[in-house]
């Protein structure tokens, strides 16, 4: 895309459906000429970001918006076709707009050309594109950090002290007979260490937000595990029956569980099985538990906590929630069994208060998908490297491979240091419109 910039391009910026109002948008030198061929009465003095009502050379009728040069998403000189959303309006206000001069956009090349002309850097401008892909509240608010560049701020106070550390080292090496040695404690004073931690930490928790959370609903057959997540789904979807081992193979379904997206799986019952299709199962149910962000080990309350119960709990050898289902019917469960009951709904809203191990209030201050995380755990290293240099009795500069290594990771991030390639991959995965 890079040698393209010049060019002037069109695509629409909203939905392929039919709708009330579609956007066209025409970004490049050339937008603004090109929209004088377009669309009547041109204003003999255009005010920007104003809306101006007329009718387009297609016929149809609608708004024109002017965003100058530095002003506008791509940082271009923009003009903005708010028309009707018929598919045919659309496509022959872009087959005018290409008459005139522009090109279609390629997938991302808005985003992209935001980001080269400084607009965006680049998590922001992957936030852009997590916040069109997003299907849930919490991916919507992660998204929205992203997109308003709390981590590009974040970074930036990161990158600042790995460089400061770089000039202590660099100063001390070339000017040493004019200001002495390093100061080896300040400088790993300086080295963003707890910065670089605290980002780990919340890139982990966004990234289980922005992927949702896998949900294994497991325990021995008859205890009520189809009619549990029928419960929380509001709907038949698994079948419930008096016989027990009616649920032969996992059953998967999504929802959205306090703004946070949730999968869960309806395992088969965990026993011994009676025949080769129920064994199937079986195998099936421990492994769709093991690989779970979070595990649901329900019983039959009214039947009790057996010996056999518990040996089909310690088989799955892994922390896990005790549901005591059916405990409208039963006597007070034990103190580390959650009572609930599929058929009341008692106990539901505590149950999926398991599914996050976070107070509602504790927000992130940034927010980091799955690119980042490997590159904050690099930068974490490479500081942790240099400490220790700094620790030993060896040359100071020998510090300054692992700080750079750091600003390298910082810089992948954003975009800074990032590869043609890896911009080129990003931008790839971009929609077009965007």
């Amino acid at each position: 895309m890079a040698s393209r910039l010049l060019d002037t391009i069109v695509a629409p910026i909203t939905g392929a459906q039919p709708a009330a109002v579609a956007i066209v948008r025409i970004s490049g030198p050339a937008a603004w000429s090109i929209a004088q061929d377009l669309f009547e009465p041109i204003p003999s003095k255009i005010v920007p970001r104003h809306a101006y009502y007329g009718t387009f050379s297609h016929g149809d009728d609608g708004l024109l918006i002017y965003f100058e040069e530095g002003k506008s998403f791509t940082g271009e000189l923009t003009t903005e076709c708010q028309i009707h959303g018929s598919p045919i309006s659309v496509r022959k206000l872009l087959e005018a707009a290409q008459r005139g001069g522009a090109r279609l956009a390629e997938p991302g090349e808005f985003t992209y050309r935001a980001f080269m002309n400084g607009r965006l850097d680049l998590s922001q401008a992957e936030g852009v594109r997590e916040s069109v892909e997003a299907i849930s509240s919490r991916q919507f608010f992660h998204a929205n950090l992203l997109r308003r560049g709390e981590l590009r701020h974040q970074l930036a106070h990161v990158s600042d002290r790995l460089y400061k550390v770089l000039a202590m080292i660099e100063a001390s090496v070339d000017f040493s007979e004019e200001i002495g040695e390093l100061d080896r404690l300040q400088a790993i004073g300086e080295l963003p260490i707890f910065e670089l931690q605290q980002l780990q930490d919340q890139a982990q928790r966004g990234i289980l937000e922005r992927q949702g959370l896998t949900v294994a609903i497991t325990g021995p057959p008859n205890a009520g595990k189809s009619s549990l997540l029928n419960r929380l789904l509001g709907a038949e979807r698994a079948i419930v029956t008096s016989q027990a081992g009616t649920t032969r193979d996992t059953v998967e379904e999504a929802a959205e569980i306090d703004g946070l997206l949730v999968r869960f799986i309806d395992t088969a019952g965990l026993r011994d099985a009676l025949d080769e299709a129920e064994r199937l199962g079986v195998e099936r149910s421990l492994l769709a538990a093991k690989a779970a962000n979070r595990i649901w080990f329900v019983y039959d309350a009214l039947a009790g906590w057996d010996d056999a119960v518990e040996g089909e709990w310690k088989k799955l050898g892994c922390p896990m929630t005790i549901v005591a289902n059916k405990s409208d019917l039963a006597p007070p469960a034990r103190p580390d069994h959650l009572p609930v009951s599929a058929l009341t709904g008692a106990g539901m809203r505590k149950l999926m208060g398991t599914l996050t191990s976070y107070e509602s209030n504790d927000e992130p201050l940034v927010s980091m998908n799955g690119r980042h995380l490997p590159l904050i755990e690099r930068a974490l290293a490479s500081s942790l490297l240099a400490k220790e240099v700094f620790e030993q009795p060896i040359p100071d500069d020998l510090a300054s491979v692992h700080v750079r290594d750091a600003v390298q990771a910082v810089g992948e991030i954003t975009g800074d240091t990032a590869s043609d390639d890896m911009i080129e991959r990003i931008f790839r995965d971009f929609c077009i419109g965007k």
